[in-house]
């Protein structure tokens, strides 16, 4: 996952949500593939800079990945970038992720006309 374009499109779909509205927060999940929060933070700055998102917060929310060890079969969820390169049971290298990955905007919050925070939740 490319996550300087990941930000451009969390950016892209919340301003989209939000219409004429500036954005105060946003929540994003991530299932499938670690990233870190600085650079998604970063990321989202580059992204935002000139636009109503420009000053908004950025909540991330990590689902681990679920992998495969071909070595000894072993299923289970990724604790981080290690349990996406070696197996948590026997150490094997040899492993594969058999979740999905995925990433989304799972809400906004935004200015409402009269300057009051409203959450907007969105789904995708």
């Amino acid at each position: 996952m490319h996550e300087l374009g990941l930000c451009d499109g969390i950016v892209a779909a919340a301003l989209k949500r939000a219409g004429d509205r500036r954005i105060r927060a946003v929540k994003v999940r991530v299932t499938g593939h670690p990233v870190d929060p600085a650079v998604i933070e970063q990321g989202f700055r580059l992204a935002a800079a000139g636009t109503l998102a420009a000053d908004a917060t950025v909540e991330l929310v990590q689902d681990q990945a679920e992998v495969r060890c071909r070595t000894c079969g072993a299923e289970e969820r990724a604790d981080g970038a290690l349990g996406l390169a070696a197996c948590v049971r026997c150490g094997g290298l040899d492993v594969e992720v058999t979740g999905r990955e995925e990433a989304f905007l799972e809400a906004i919050t935004v200015d409402q006309t009269d300057g009051h925070d409203e959450p907007a939740a969105t789904g995708g």
